[in-house]
């Protein structure tokens, strides 16, 4: 079932949230990554409603079929929108899955509105909790990395998407681990956000720091991230929140890049179903290198 619920911070005009409701059973809310729609969940939401689960996977205003509204691109109305979603729903006993951006909005509904109605977490090659390298934080993505992907996005959206979408994907001249047919697709859906939305979620990832609110996530929690993503780095990312959640196992995925929703589907689609699956949240397999902080 495809629908959409409203979302409205004070003084603005009706946003509605696209959203696909498919399957029964538990649900599991799919949160996007930047500047992509739900439509990148393709592979994951086959798998876990055939799996008995209820799939709820929803357009970050600004993308996709959401409304385009020129304001509310910060953490707190998107995890607002997030809360929308789940209240007007009715969902309990929710796990929230976030890649990238997305693992952004999971954490800020735990510190804001006290991870409501959520029983479990997931982070994919999350953004949390700080990409901008900082002195105190000087493993984290140089200011000026996001300057240029600023002005190149203003200078030539489309041009900067094709490039974003190869390194992404770790596409290289001798690695071709997605077909030209998916890139070209990625490309149009991305193209098809908001200008306005693309640039400033870029500046709301990429300045917001989420380390004082990472200890707010407490219930088990599943971190997964490629040691080889070059698009958000591993090190101030997921090995950080690894040592500030405090119930969570960790999966290392060995020479994985960004986008290991498609390049690693199979791996990624078996962890989640085990994780879903186990009463305590923690893996009782070994995949990759795995680390459990619980």
């Amino acid at each position: 079932m495809t629908n959409f619920i409203e979302a409205k911070k004070e003084n603005e005009q009706h946003v509605h949230i696209h959203y696909c409701d498919h399957g029964t059973g538990k649900p599991v809310i799919l949160i996007h990554g930047w500047p992509h729609s739900h439509k990148m969940w393709e592979y994951q939401t086959s798998a876990l409603v055939n799996a008995g689960y209820r799939v709820i996977a929803y357009d970050r205003r600004g993308f996709g079929d959401s409304s385009k509204p020129w304001n509310g691109y910060e953490y707190d109305t998107l995890a607002d929108d997030l809360k929308a979603l789940i209240d007007q729903l009715q969902l309990k006993d929710v796990t929230l899955v976030g890649f990238s951006m997305g693992g952004g909005e999971v954490v800020r509904y735990f510190s804001r509105h006290g991870g409501a109605n959520v029983e479990k977490a997931v982070l994919i090659s999350a953004v949390a909790p700080y990409m901008l390298k900082t002195k105190d934080n000087p493993e984290g993505v140089p200011q000026e990395v996001f300057d240029d992907m600023a002005k190149q996005m203003q200078e030539d959206r489309m041009a900067f998407l094709r490039g974003f979408g190869k390194d992404f994907f770790g596409v290289g001249p001798l690695s071709k681990p997605v077909s030209a047919p998916y890139l070209d697709d990625f490309q149009a859906v991305c193209a098809s956000a908001s200008p306005r939305a693309t640039l400033q979620c870029a500046i709301a990832f990429s300045s917001t720091d989420f380390r004082s609110e990472m200890a707010s996530v407490k219930v088990p929690t599943l971190i997964i991230h490629g040691d080889a993503d070059k698009t958000v780095p591993i090190k101030p990312t997921s090995e950080q929140s690894a040592r500030m959640i405090p119930d969570n196992t960790f999966l290392i995925y060995d020479g994985a890049p960004h986008g290991l929703f498609f390049i690693e589907k199979e791996k990624l689609n078996t962890d989640l179903l085990a994780f879903l699956g186990s009463a305590d949240g923690v893996l009782h397999h070994r995949n990759e290198r795995t680390v459990t902080n619980a």
